[in-house]
């Protein structure tokens, strides 16, 4: 019996020992696969989601100065990159198309082709469903012009290659109907882009400028900065008395506009959003960003703060709309202190003289653009308070632009410090018809001085250290796992639960019971989420693609593309060969599928949900395998 006993014990030793020793090798492991921003996702994925998409919908109300939520029972799911246009009709309706939902590694992109119909008055979201419609899309525009929708371009990325589109649909608010206009090979029209300016105007709808990405066989990928401008004059076939009438009521025509003068135009570059000046026929172009290569492996970007006009009618024409400097009264000279002096300055951190500054009549004034290592410096209070440039916003790309009436609102956008990227959540207004200074509706909260990322790196050290923590205390779990092993489902036996009357037992068992499902439910969802969570500038090993399932693939698709893989593992294990090897192989692949299977499930049910359908799971599952494209989301 003692040696037995002692057997025993050796075996419980050795058992742990080893179990210890698998843990640190499989901690060395994650060490050297997982990336920084792997670790991060796995900390909180809920959060990062809850972070990255929305489906929120919000209103801004100038004259009582107030944001309100709308909630609708049913509404699109989480996206970025969609497209929204509004109608006056019926008291008001939002009509939004597509977008993209990312993947854990931002290797596949999920590309939506789904309809919504927001109505104002009663703050609820109806879907349309038509059966001929735009393909799956993002990054692409939509005009209001009458009561028809224009749609235009954008890009799909199904993970090996971006495709830009240049495809034309309009949608008949009255009859419900999507309809794909084609042109002639020999017509004129915009080349294939996305993140482009689409304004309507009386005649039809103006497209300026854009991205897009150029694909050289031998080279890498580069972008491309759009700044054409079109025209797409829109006519209504009106049927004459006696004559068969078209069966198209509507004739389009693609005109590109040249430029008369370069004096006011902006510069090449990409994110600069416009919007619809209604009461001048003017659309108001702010900010955007200039990237240029130096290298291979660096990129520079320009941020603008910048603001253009734009004339729509005729043949077209850019004006200058730079803020008017109030004139000056007579009167003995004061200095103020320095907290009565306001502004946003940039200049270079390795520089701190004046080369940053243009010089009109000896007064300094900020210049519009800055490169990425500016650092933010408050004006010294011998500045001009009065100087109007001290209120302009802080450069940035795709800020959210509206006009009514004749004030330009602008919200937030994206600027970027080196390899960090700040999205803004600022908020302005501007009276375009004084152009006298930009008023601050609400500051901003984000912190890009130069400290916040230091600070930033000090987080991520503390991050670490409690990684570490966590890693300690998953040893003394698994410790004390070695002591005493139960069930996992032992807590919801009856036998387990206090004993009492009959009915009290089986209420309590039928409780926890239905706990339990909602938690399965719950934790159901918080994988498949996490499955599809964001991560950014991040890599996947080629043994977790080939041995990870895809949305939308079948198990046979699943071998197809990883059957290699698989074989070598069984050889590592059986070392059969031939007939019997494949066996195994397709043994070990099987198993792994059907452990991804419920969340691949849950996957595709969320994905349903935001409007793709079956088909384009399974070509994103396909161009997903390949590998990522390592292109930036924001600029498109």
């Amino acid at each position: 019996m003692a040696k037995k006993k002692v057997s025993a014990s050796s075996s419980r030793a050795a058992a742990k020992k080893a179990k210890v020793a698998q843990k640190e090798e499989r901690k060395e492991g994650k060490k050297k696969t997982k990336s920084k921003d792997e670790e991060e996702d796995d900390q909180d994925l809920e959060g990062i989601l809850e972070r990255y998409f929305y489906n929120d919908v919000f209103r801004y109300s100038p004259e009582k100065d107030e944001w309100r939520k709308f909630v609708s029972p049913t509404c699109p799911g989480p996206r970025s990159a969609h497209a929204v246009v509004a109608s006056p009709a019926g008291g008001g309706k939002l009509f939004l198309f597509g977008g993209e939902f990312s993947s854990l590694y931002q290797n596949t992109f999920h590309h939506y082709r789904d309809f919504w119909c927001f109505d104002i008055s009663t703050h609820m979201w109806d879907r349309i469903d038509t059966k001929v419609r735009p393909t799956a899309r993002s990054g692409h525009r939509m005009a209001m012009w009458k009561h028809y929708i224009v749609l235009f371009g954008g890009f799909y990325d199904p993970g090996i290659r971006t495709n830009y589109l240049n495809d034309l649909w309009i949608f008949d608010t009255q009859e419900y109907k999507w309809k794909q206009y084609e042109f002639r090979d020999n017509d004129r029209k915009p080349s294939p882009r996305g993140g482009f300016s689409f304004l309507p105007s009386a005649d039809g709808v103006i497209l300026h400028g854009g991205y897009c990405k150029e694909y050289v066989k031998g080279s890498r990928p580069m972008g491309v900065m759009l700044d054409d401008t079109w025209f797409l004059r829109m006519t209504v076939n009106v049927p004459i008395e006696g004559k068969t009438s078209s069966t198209d009521p509507l004739a389009l025509k693609w005109e590109r506009r040249k430029r008369p003068t370069t004096a006011y135009a902006p510069s090449l570059r990409s994110g600069c959003t416009m919007a619809l000046w209604t009461a001048r026929n003017m659309g108001i172009l702010f900010g955007g960003v200039t990237d240029e290569d130096t290298s291979e492996e660096t990129m520079e970007s320009v941020f603008y703060n910048d603001l253009y006009g734009y004339q729509i009618s005729g043949n077209g024409k850019w004006v200058s709309m730079t803020l008017k400097r109030p004139k000056k009264k007579a009167q003995v000279k004061s200095k103020r202190p320095a907290w009565a002096v306001r502004s946003y300055q940039y200049e270079q951190e390795e520089d701190n003289d004046d080369s940053n500054y243009e010089n009109d009549e000896e007064i300094k004034q900020p210049i519009s653009s800055i490169n990425t290592t500016h650092t933010l410096h408050v004006v010294s209070p011998e500045a001009d308070p009065d100087d109007p440039n001290l209120t302009i916003p802080i450069p940035r790309y795709n800020a959210m632009l509206a006009v009514l009436r004749n004030t330009l609102y602008i919200y937030g956008g994206i600027f970027e410090r080196g390899a960090r990227e700040y999205t803004l959540d600022d908020f302005y207004s501007l009276p375009l018809d004084k152009l006298d200074r930009y008023n601050v509706i609400k500051g901003s909260d984000v912190d890009i001085s130069a400290g916040a990322d230091e600070s930033s790196d000090e987080d991520e050290e503390e991050d670490e250290d409690n990684d570490n923590e966590s890693d300690e205390n998953d040893e003394n779990d698994d410790d004390r796992d070695d002591e005493s092993t139960l069930a996992p489902d032992s807590a919801l036996s009856p036998i387990a639960t206090v004993r009492g009357d009959d009915d009290d037992v089986l209420s309590d068992v039928e409780e926890m019971a239905a706990e339990h499902e909602v938690d399965m439910k719950k934790s159901l969802r918080t994988q498949a989420a996490a499955f599809m969570g964001v991560a950014k500038d991040t890599e996947r090993s080629l043994e977790d693609m080939l041995s990870t399932p895809l949305p939308g693939e079948t198990i046979a698709m699943f071998y197809a593309r990883s059957r290699e893989y698989w074989i070598g593992k069984a050889h590592n294990v059986s070392g059969n060969r031939g007939k019997l090897l494949r066996r195994d192989g397709f043994a070990l692949a099987s198993e792994r599928y059907e452990a991804y299977k419920p969340i691949l499930d849950e996957v595709e049910k969320i994905l349903a949900e935001a409007g793709l359908d079956e088909e384009e799971m399974r070509k994103g599952a396909v161009a997903g395998a390949s590998g990522p494209s390592g292109q930036s989301r924001n600029r498109r």
